[in-house]
């Protein structure tokens, strides 16, 4: 039994997802999920904001073969801070079918930033949300892509549509290829040609090495039918706009989430909706996530 016990009122992850209608493409990957634990094997962080239910590897993989998936991308969670020690496990659990993102600190080694490359790892996470960091990881953040850099890691940045007019000369100057997670997370309740969500969008159109994850809509959607219909503008412009440089993602195990319950099965229904041609779909869930985490395995230009 794990002494640690999940927050009260956070959803578990669906116990029995639904069989999707969209048959993905060969090679499909889910380019963002994560691993939780168990608790009792790789405990989460003192300074953690939220505490899960355990995710671990093993049903991961069960639901990537159930929604006619190929591979994942694995991204380190807050929870678990910067000891990767869980992400490490379920890459090197994956046969080569995974990839990771980690967290790290300032003062990690290059023997030990080798040591992640050698499992998997292909990029760092900095999380500009400020719920859930007590601190905004600038000094980092600067630090840490000088040493990524001769990896070819990429950086994953974590932000809400409000803070990115602060943010956005300081993303701009970062060195590396830079994936953002979950469209920025606008507010799906203003126009899609707004001024908050035009500036990602410009954002996007001037750096040509920012990518987007066009994810969870399952956190973004304002209402209660779970279609997700809101969200779909968004995402589709994303999608159309920059096709070379999307990702998706199914979140699983979704953490913190307090509203519903996504089944993941009709996450994979709304990929057909943002991406509506077989070539757009080729490219948001194979030939991209291939170049960007596979590259010696990937064919697409």
């Amino acid at each position: 039994m794990s002494e640690f016990t999940m927050d009260f009122g956070w959803r578990v992850y669906h116990p029995n997802p639904s069989k999707p209608a969209f048959v993905a493409p060969p090679g499909a990957v889910d380019a963002h999920c994560h691993v939780f634990g168990p608790g009792d094997i790789f405990p989460y962080a003192a300074e953690r904001k939220y505490t899960p239910c355990d995710g671990p590897k093993e049903k991961l993989w069960a639901l990537r073969d159930h929604l006619g998936l190929s591979r994942n991308v694995i991204v380190q969670a807050t929870c678990h801070g910067a000891d990767n020690r869980a992400l490490v496990d379920a890459l090197q659990d994956s046969n080569g079918l995974a990839r990771g993102v980690a967290t790290v600190k300032r003062d990690i080694s290059a023997d030990e930033l080798q040591a992640l490359h050698d499992a998997g790892v292909r990029g760092v996470r900095f999380n500009f949300v400020k719920r859930l960091v007590d601190k905004l990881p600038f000094d980092s953040l600067e630090e840490i892509s000088a040493k990524i850099a001769p990896l070819g890691w990429h950086v994953v940045i974590y932000f809400e549509a409000p803070e990115l007019p602060e943010l956005y000369e300081f993303f701009t100057a970062l060195p590396t290829d830079v994936v953002v997670d979950h469209m920025g997370r606008p507010d799906v309740s203003k126009p899609v040609d707004g001024e908050e969500f035009s500036l990602f969008l410009k954002l996007l159109q001037e750096k040509q090495n920012f990518w987007c994850k066009v994810s969870c809509p399952e956190r973004l959607t304002q209402q209660q039918d779970y279609r997700y219909d809101d969200v779909v503008p968004f995402a589709r412009k994303v999608v159309e706009s920059f096709p070379d440089r999307v990702l998706w993602g199914t979140d699983w195990p979704h953490p913190n989430m307090r509203s519903h319950t996504p089944d993941e099965g009709l996450l994979v229904d709304y990929i057909p909706r943002i991406a509506t041609t077989a070539e757009l779909q080729q490219k948001l869930l194979v030939d991209n996530p291939m170049r960007l985490y596979w590259p010696e395995e990937s064919t697409s230009a």
